[in-house]
């Protein structure tokens, strides 16, 4: 046998991540230092980038040519199979935006050891931030993945937001991979669930990836609005304007 050192590579799953880490942190940072005291701010949101980097690339260059948003939020599936080297073009992509951006991890990034390397590159699978008196709770909702193991979504984590809540905070977003009644969704809390979000103080709405279309709809019948964003080889990112009056919602093709 005759062998290569240059013949041989690492594990496609062996989640050694070179490069830049802990993005949620560093992003959450600069969100949050940036629309402190602000009341009114704009944010765009992406999907279900895997397999799609041109078309993702793309949306980075249409959405750097605007000079008026604030952050971009990720609804996840940055991978298609959970390989370390997919999470890591993935973010060396993302990273070419010029506002911060943040991510959920998605059903795909769950699988064999993505959600090691998700959390090396971005941090905690739940997680909050504050965009000037909005509050974004951005959880982790692919129960499938876990055969029910874990507790998915963490009520836990989402009451211990309820119970530290800021009231200079008047106003609070929702971001999930998986929306209740989905197939990843774990279903036997579907309800138990979103008693539980109606409970934030002024719930705007909620926005999920996943199911690759584009979406708006009332899963519960109760007026809190769910939006679907379309995987990103439909060219197409959603834009959010949040501010005293409500928000505004629109549709951008690029």
């Amino acid at each position: 046998m005759i062998c290569s050192c240059s013949a041989l590579d690492y594990h496609p799953y062996d989640a050694h991540i070179t490069g830049a880490k802990n993005l949620t942190e560093k992003n959450v940072r600069l969100i949050e230092e940036a629309l402190e005291g602000k009341k009114e701010f704009r944010f765009a949101m992406i999907s279900d980038t895997q397999r799609w980097f041109d078309e993702t690339e793309m949306a980075i260059e249409a959405i750097n040519a605007r000079d008026d948003i604030d952050f971009v939020v990720h609804g996840g599936d940055l991978s298609d199979f959970g390989i370390t080297d997919e999470f890591m073009w993935m973010r060396d992509l993302l990273c070419k935006f010029r506002a911060p951006h943040i991510t959920v991890i998605g059903n795909h990034d769950c699988i064999g050891t993505g959600k090691a390397s998700y959390e090396t590159i971005y941090g905690a699978a739940n997680y909050a931030f504050n965009a000037g008196d909005t509050r974004f709770i951005c959880l982790n909702t692919n129960a499938l993945e876990y055969d029910y193991s874990c507790p998915i979504p963490d009520f836990n984590f989402i009451e211990n937001e309820l119970e530290n809540w800021d009231p200079n905070i008047k106003k609070s977003i929702f971001l999930m991979h998986v929306k209740p009644f989905d197939d990843e969704f774990n279903n036997n809390v579907a309800r138990v669930f979103q008693a539980y979000i109606t409970r934030f103080p002024g719930l705007q709405f909620c926005i999920y990836g996943h199911n690759h279309n584009l979406a708006v709809n009332e899963p519960f019948n109760d007026g809190v609005k769910y939006y679907g964003c379309p995987n990103i080889a439909d060219r197409i990112y959603l834009l959010f304007t949040v501010n005293e009056e409500g928000y505004t919602y629109e549709v951008v093709k690029f």
